[in-house]
């Protein structure tokens, strides 16, 4: 049974969890709430993003000796697993917590478990607790979890009329310097970024993240680097570079490369390239979100942003279901989910 005071740390902990200072990204926004035997908080925390404390060791940080016999309430289930961290269930067992209540269930074959572990070590463990919220604060985290496969977010940038290069080819620059700033702002959100083998070939790209004082960021903060295709990559490639971690994903299946890739742990790509790789992408329901950046430019003839998704009638339509429209320098950006997604 869950009283009213651990429902409300637990509204708590979501506020904590959509702290500014909390990034998207790779790993779950998580936020927690330690509460003492009579139902006080005596701490809390929440995850700060990659290589910082999981929430509930950020909260037991700050609770020390208070957290024997107090009960921590979670936005996520306690993770089994120890990767850059120690396992959050082996933290709040050795604190002398004797009751944990979370709301979302953890999917990550890798991270979950952690309610049963916590049985066995004689905690009282409740679940579900504003669940539906809990998963609202994570979408695409909890998709690439459950559907086994890492979410997909396709970047284009494109003129008004639908033109992402002109008609002898040139490119750069569609979008304005305000555009590519939030393009690598949206970059560092995932832990993967896929163009194809095409788009190295012809552009040459670092795809690296820049931060907003125009510098890189370390190469330990970098996304994978993905290229997919069979043609190979010029060991002279930018992309190649140290400046972060490279994978060549010998296969042009959209399916296939993200088998790869979730294989690989990862679970949030940034889908950058040309208008085939989108197109293959979306013929195969691989695409989840629609990030688009169109710059108030005509350019008549030119290349589409979109080529070969097997799209031949206004029936077959991929529906989007728009969730932002927003000003980004002399450009707009529009973001929409995917409503029908087969993969």
């Amino acid at each position: 049974m869950v009283s009213e005071r651990e429902v409300a740390a637990m509204r708590r902990a979501l506020d904590l969890a959509a702290t500014a200072d909390a990034p998207r990204g790779p790993n779950p926004r998580v936020g927690a709430v330690l509460l003492d035997a009579d139902g006080d908080a005596v701490a809390e925390g929440y995850h700060r993003g990659i290589s910082t404390a999981h929430a509930e060791v950020d909260a037991l940080s700050g609770a020390g000796t208070r957290a024997r016999g107090a009960t921590m309430v979670v936005t996520l289930e306690p993770c089994d697993h120890v990767g850059r961290s120690g396992a959050c269930t082996a933290a709040l067992l050795a604190a002398g917590v004797v009751r944990v209540v979370y709301a979302q269930t953890d999917g990550n074959p890798v991270a979950r478990g952690g309610a049963d572990t916590l049985r066995a070590g004689g905690v009282d463990v409740e679940s579900g607790v504003l669940s539906a919220a809990a998963r609202a604060l994570n979408p695409a985290w909890t998709a690439a979890t459950e559907r086994g496969r890492p979410y997909v977010s396709w970047k284009c940038a494109a003129t008004l009329d639908g033109r992402s290069a002109a008609a002898d080819g040139t490119s750069r620059w569609v979008t304005s310097d305000e555009a590519r700033a939030d393009v690598h702002r949206r970059r560092a959100e995932h832990d993967t970024v896929l163009v194809g083998t095409g788009t190295v070939l012809a552009d040459d790209p670092q795809l690296t993240v820049r931060g907003p004082d125009g510098r890189a960021l370390p190469a330990q903060r970098q996304p994978l680097r993905a290229v997919m295709g069979y043609r190979g990559v010029p060991a002279d490639a930018r992309v190649r570079d140290a400046a972060a971690e490279t994978i060549h994903l010998r296969t042009r299946d959209p399916r296939e490369a993200l088998r790869l890739l979730h294989t690989a742990g990862r679970q949030l790509v940034w889908l950058e390239g040309g208008p085939t790789l989108a197109g293959a992408f979306v013929r195969a329901g691989c695409v989840d979100e629609v990030v688009t950046y169109l710059a108030p430019a005509l350019l008549g003839d030119g290349l589409p942003v979109l080529a070969g998704a097997g799209i031949g009638t206004l029936a077959d339509a991929v529906r989007l279901d728009l969730r932002d429209v927003t000003t980004v320098g002399a450009d707009v950006r529009i973001t929409a989910r995917v409503a029908r997604t087969e993969g």
